[in-house]
Parts: C-alpha cells; structure tokens; sequence
C-alpha cells in the first residue's frame, strides 16, 4: 500500500471516530455509588453489571430481533450523593444516549435519578431502592411509567420486621433510632412505627441523627431510660457498628433489629461482637439459594474472590430483567423497551421469583430474616408478600 493510501486509510477512520461511529450494542447505563458514604454498595453493583455483561457478550450477546448484539456498559458515579446522581442519569441518558439505566441503588440517589429518567422517557430499574417514593410522581402519587425496581419496598418491609420482632421475638416495646436526612431509613422507621404499634406494640423511643454523625450517645441515652427489648436501626451498614457500639459501652443490652441497609458484608468486618446476635431484613439468602443463584454466587466467587450481597444479586436480577426486556421488544427503542419490561409475566431471578405490579413499577416477591451468628448471615425465616 502506497503512504497516500496508507495515509487516507487513517483519515477514513479518524472520520467514522469523529463522527462517533460505533458498532451496533445494547448500551446500559450503571449510575451507582462508587465513592461517598457507601462505596461497598457501589462496588457491588458494578461487580454484578461486570459480571452480567461479560456472560452474556461470552455467549454472543442479545438477542435483538435478527441480530445479537454485545452489552456495551457505561458506568457513572454518583458519589452518594443526590445533585450527583441527578447529574449522572442526565448524562447517561442525553449524552451517551444509553438504552436504559440501571440504578441508582440508594434511595437518596435513586428518587432524584427517577425523576430525571421519567422526564427523558428512559426506563430505569433500581436495583436497592426500597423508598416508594423511587417509583411514584411526586406531582400526582401516581407511579412513573419509565421507573421501576428489583427489590421489594419500605412498606413491606418495615411491617416484616414489625410482625417478627412481635411475633417471633416476642418483643412488646421497642424504640428506634434512624437517619432523619436519609430516605430509606426515615421511611422504614416511620412505617415500622406504624405497623408495631397497630399490632399491640409499643414504641418507647423514636429518635433521630443526621447523616454524618458520629456521636451517638444523647440519643442512646434516651433509650437506655426507657428500657426497650429491642432496638430498631434502619440505618445503613456504615453507620450500623458505631451506634452498637457506643449502645453496648453504655450498657444497652437491647436486641438489635435492621433493615436491608445492613446487608453489606462490611457490617460484619467493622461491627464485630457488638452486632452479635442481631436480625435483619435481606433480599435473599445464599443458604436458601435456588440452583441458578448458586451458579451465580459460584461465578461471583470465582470472578472476585468474595462472596456477593444482595446488591450484587439484586443488580444481577436488573440487567436480567431488562435484557429479557429488550429481548421481547425486538428493537433498540427506549420505548420499546420500556413496554416489553412492564409486560414482563414472571422472572425467576437470583433473589426469586418476581412480577411487577399492573400498572406500577413495584415487583411482588418474598423476603428473607437473616442473623448474624458467628460471624456470618445465617438464614431465619421466609417472609412472603
């Protein structure tokens, strides 16, 4: 090949980059919480979107229509913090124009990124955020169209706790201590609230902190007077070990009850014996685990060296549900897509089987009590919708 040739070659391609050429993929977007408060969140997730993508790309890639296309990723971070994941979604959604987006999973991160994706008509699938408010128009109450989840909600939640702690605990007073400046935590501590005193308990103390905090004690003195048999922390897993331990230095012998916010395999590393003991709500149990959740949990492993939490399962279970989306669309069409999820009868995920509700983008599916025992989450008990 002659240098003039050789050289309009290279001009030829330069031209198609600058253009922004690329070949035909199913381009997602991940907007998670790599750095901030919980970057063991994030991690997670973009370990369950890495793993997810490359299986699929090893096999061929998505069926679309007539062609299979490879996952092509493209990973934001949100940093934890709301302005940041609205300006990540914005991103995604009008700048490297992603099919659909998957997360945020906090729900701080998520209600904002919500908004975003049902104002641009993307759908989003939150793979952590339980707050109901991640799903519905703040305008009208309604449920957004182009948002859903892959976890249960808040309200299902909390009055799972609410039911164990009485039923199974036997527990007739309780006092709680929440995040008031965070989502998720501030809505399972009011509804838990509800829920234990509807069915004959008593709330002893309801006290608050801000996000940030790290002194504890004004607010565990309060509860110490009253003398509460257990103590509800919807608080997230990073805020989790310094509360019980600044609890048990003053003598607060209390069980400790928790959210999903727990979930992360960090708790047990920095909660140590303090945390002893304690139950939490969790999305799935790798005790428990179906035949296709151990082959997930075994190529977790292998891939990474650890074992996957839920957020890892969970963000597993929403690029599942969003291929098998853009599968039934046939097309790489944001509204396309968004048609065939909604429709979607019945997925049997990592973390079970689930279904969306008509019309919502809220999935009906169990959940699971874990404990923390020796070190380790070990399944309780079932807890079906």
């Amino acid at each position: 090949m002659k240098i003039s040739q050789l050289a309009a070659t290279l001009l030829a391609v330069a031209a198609l980059v600058g253009c922004g050429k690329e070949a035909p993929s199913v381009k997602i977007g991940l907007n998670t919480e790599l750095t901030g408060e919980m970057p063991a969140v994030g991690a997670s997730s973009k370990n369950a979107a890495e793993l997810f993508a490359s299986q699929i790309n090893a096999a061929g890639g998505v069926k679309v229509s007539d062609q299979t296309l490879p996952i092509k990723l493209v990973i934001g971070d949100n940093g934890a913090k709301a302005d940041q994941a609205a300006s990540v979604a914005q991103r995604l959604i009008t700048q490297d124009n992603v099919l659909a987006m998957i997360g945020p999973d906090a729900s701080a991160c998520a209600i904002p990124a919500a908004d975003i994706a049902e104002a641009a008509k993307c759908a989003m699938i939150s793979p952590w955020s339980t707050n109901p408010k991640t799903t519905l128009d703040p305008n009208t109450g309604k449920p957004k169209e182009y948002v859903f989840r892959a976890c249960f909600i808040d309200t299902f939640q909390a009055g799972v706790l609410a039911k164990f702690v009485l039923n199974n605990l036997k527990a007739k007073t309780a006092a709680v201590l929440y995040d008031s400046t965070s989502e998720a935590p501030n809505g399972q501590a009011t509804l838990f609230k509800e829920t234990f005193e509807k069915n004959g308990g008593q709330i002893v103390g309801f006290e608050t902190y801000t996000t940030g905090d790290k002194d504890f004690s004004a607010q565990l003195t309060k509860i110490k007077s009253t003398n509460p048999e257990v103590i509800f922390l919807p608080a997230y897993y990073n805020d989790v070990p310094l509360i019980a331990q600044q609890a048990r230095r003053l003598g607060i012998t209390a069980q400790f009850v928790g959210s999903d916010a727990w979930s992360s395999p960090e708790l047990i590393k920095l909660g140590g014996a303090d945390i002893e003991g304690s139950f939490f709500c969790n999305h799935y149990s790798t005790q428990i685990a179906t035949p296709i959740a151990q082959k997930f949990m075994s190529d977790y492993q292998a891939k990474y060296g650890m074992a996957p939490d839920d957020v890892a399962a969970l963000t597993y279970d929403a690029f599942g549900l969003l291929t098998q989306a853009v599968k039934d669309a046939g097309k790489l069409d944001r509204q396309a897509v968004r048609d065939a999820l909604a429709r979607i009868p019945k997925y049997d995920g990592i973390t079970g089987t689930m279904q969306f509700v008509p019309g919502s983008g809220d999935p009906i599916k169990s959940a699971v009590i874990l404990q923390i025992k020796n070190g380790k989450f070990v399944w309780v008990a079932n807890a079906q919708p």
